[in-house]
């Protein structure tokens, strides 16, 4: 007797195959069989003629990483359809962590959100985080920029040989401990004051590990070519597979180089590097407001940070700075997404020009008092990229999709703000925008960058295809109303379309609603079993 039957449905098994209609067994976490199954072996049967049965999607570019302990039914994502989530992206992760970066992140934390932070290790962060009770599954990558802040702070030099072995040291324990790989994000610090050898250095022990490289390069806009040779120069040095994060081209002045940056990772993989990339559905990207200051004015901690927008001479030249870098339109190209402080609610939804405006002063000024005023903890909505290219990334066969986003609800302390709505809809704008109604892609195809291609790279051979033997983490949708309802102006809204979903073989929606369930579990390197 099987626990679930799933019979009628229009299969896609994750693989790029056609869809065919069949029925589908889950046997405890596991699928058991493929194929004609009389209902009456089931002690649950579902109907589901008319819908598509998938894989769970899997969102490789995630940044939930303390989301899940404030939001553990990470209601954003099992509603889109998304059973598992990988964090640590961006070289921000929640583990290994230690020292100074520690210190400051448990007090970020726990004064935003009374959050407690007993953890340093990967083992101990996934343990905890599986026992605190979660609705999706979720693995981690090494982060380079916490390994950077935990053994030298946020120092503008190259490590010392002590402190490069801390870091080599702390991937080291990070991938015997189960983590998927290691991640850099190039254009933060501390990172950013980071050379391609102290990377490629570190890139070789995870590799060891069986690990992946990912990174949010050094540029996505002007020097966005370089950017792309460097990154691969790491990778080819390390002998380790590389996942772009987020490709894109950033500023209309950039626009046109796409075709040359997709030159430039078709070549490596010619010359037999596995580079991929991946992206979110979306023309705005969405990171910190401090992404604006120039690299120089990122160095020290939190506090030290803040103390140098208050330096008279240091603020000057950073005004200067950015006068020269930006013109004078960008400030209205850019969104307040979210605050910390409720006397500055008002500018959340607000471009800058009109936030400035609000507060009477000129955007330049108001961006440094208001990352003053906050202590750097202001997010923001870059409006910088083109339809055209962003169609082109996604047809390319080692695209990806990602939503660059950590899981939230439309409650509780991760229900504030206004978030970029790809939290709330990247998956199912793909189906029903990119699929169903601009056919850019076709359902197999879509699907596979959501389940299997990333599984694949990550080497989780037990997921991302519907065949027996692998992890019944099971999405069931109907493609003719999939769709996101998500929107810069009320991104706290769920998508339409997604009726079942199953984590570990347990529904966690059902109709389209939220079961209350928690069976998502840590997903480690070095506890894999194939199907």
């Amino acid at each position: 007797m099987y626990d679930l039957v799933i019979r009628g449905a229009d299969l896609i098994d994750g693989t790029g195959a056609q869809r065919r209609r069949t029925d589908l067994a889950v046997a405890g976490d596991r699928i058991a069989e493929v194929g004609q199954i009389d209902g009456s072996r089931g002690r649950r049967v579902i109907e589901a003629t008319g819908l598509a049965l998938a894989p769970g999607f899997v969102d490789i570019h995630s940044h939930s990483d303390y989301h899940l302990f404030l939001q553990p039914t990470a209601d954003s994502a099992v509603r889109q359809g998304v059973t598992l989530e990988i964090g640590g992206n961006c070289g921000y992760a929640a583990a290994p962590i230690w020292g100074p970066w520690l210190e400051e992140r448990a007090a970020t934390y726990r004064d935003l959100y009374g959050l407690d932070h007993p953890w340093q290790g990967v083992a101990d962060y996934l343990d905890r985080l599986e026992a605190s009770g979660i609705s999706e599954n979720f693995g981690l990558l090494v982060g380079h920029n916490t390994l950077r802040g935990s053994a030298m702070g946020g120092a503008n030099r190259s490590p010392s040989s002590v402190e490069l072995e801390a870091m080599v040291a702390g991937a080291r324990r990070g991938m015997a401990e189960g983590a998927l790989g290691l991640s850099t994000g190039l254009v933060y610090a501390p990172a950013c004051f980071s050379k391609p050898d102290e990377l490629a250095a570190i890139a070789v022990e995870v590799r060891k590990g069986g690990g992946i490289l990912t990174c949010h390069m050094r540029s996505e806009g002007d020097e966005l070519l370089e950017a792309i040779e460097e990154i691969i120069g790491v990778a080819s040095l390390a002998a380790i597979p590389l996942q772009i994060s987020h490709l894109k081209t950033s500023g209309e002045r950039n626009w046109p180089k796409l075709a040359d940056a997709l030159r430039l990772i078709e070549e490596a993989r010619s010359r037999g590097l596995d580079v991929s990339c991946d992206r979110y559905p979306y023309t705005a990207s969405n990171t910190g407001l401090q992404a604006v200051l120039p690299t120089w004015a990122l160095e020290g901690g939190q506090q030290e940070r803040v103390e140098r927008l208050r330096d008279a001479a240091a603020r000057a030249r950073i005004a200067q700075e950015l006068t020269t870098l930006y013109p004078s339109d960008y400030w209205s190209r850019l969104m307040i997404s979210e605050v910390t402080r409720e006397e500055h609610r008002a500018y959340e939804g607000l471009r800058v020009a009109e936030a400035s405006t609000l507060a009477a002063k000129p955007p330049i000024d108001f961006v440094l008092d208001l990352l003053i005023a906050e202590r750097m903890q202001v997010d923001a909505i870059f409006f910088t990229m083109t339809e055209d290219n962003l169609e082109a990334i996604l047809t390319k066969p080692y695209a990806m999709i990602g939503s660059d986003s950590g899981c939230r609800g439309h409650e509780g302390p991760l229900s504030r703000g206004r978030p970029h709505p790809r939290t709330f809809g990247t998956f199912p704008r793909v189906l029903g925008y990119y699929v169903r109604e601009r056919r850019l892609l076709d359902l197999p195809t879509a699907v596979q960058k959501m389940t299997w291609d990333p599984c694949r790279k990550l080497g989780l051979v037990d997921r991302g295809r519907l065949q027996p033997g692998c992890v019944a983490d099971l999405v069931l949708f109907d493609p003719a109303t999939v769709s996101d309802r998500a929107t810069y102006e009320a991104p706290i809204t769920y998508p339409v379309g997604i009726h079942h979903v199953f984590v570990n073989g347990v529904a966690v929606v059902e109709a389209g609603e939220h079961t209350g369930a928690r069976p998502g579990r840590a997903v480690r390197k070095t506890r894999l079993e194939g199907c």
